[in-house]
C-alpha cells in the first residue's frame, strides 16, 4: 500500500519535512517513490509547498495520506475532509 507522508529532514531540534510517496512498510526516512513538496512548521506562518497535480494523481492511484498530511492537504483545499 502506498502512503503520502512526511519524511523528516533538517538539523537536530529544527525539523523540516518533505512530502513523499512511499511504500507503507518502508521506514520514515527510508526509500520513497517521489517527492511531492515540503513542509516547515517552524516558520511563521508555516510553509507548505506541494505539487497539487501530482498529489491528485497519486490519490487517484490509491495512495493514502497520513493524518498529518491529510490535514495539510485539506487546509490547502486539495482534498475533502473524511469525517
Amino acid at each position: 500500500m502506498l502512503k503520502i507522508r512526511l519524511r523528516r529532514t533538517g538539523a537536530k531540534k529544527q525539523p523540516s519535512y518533505r512530502v513523499v510517496v512511499a511504500e507503507s512498510t518502508s521506514p520514515r526516512d527510508g526509500t520513497f517513490l517521489e517527492i511531492l513538496g515540503h513542509y516547515n512548521p517552524l516558520t511563521e506562518p508555516t510553509t507548505f509547498v506541494v505539487k497539487e497535480e501530482r498529489v491528485r494523481e497519486w490519490l487517484a492511484q490509491g495512495a493514502q495520506p497520513t493524518e498529518r498530511v491529510q490535514r495539510l492537504l485539506t487546509a490547502r483545499g486539495i482534498t475533502k475532509t473524511t469525517a
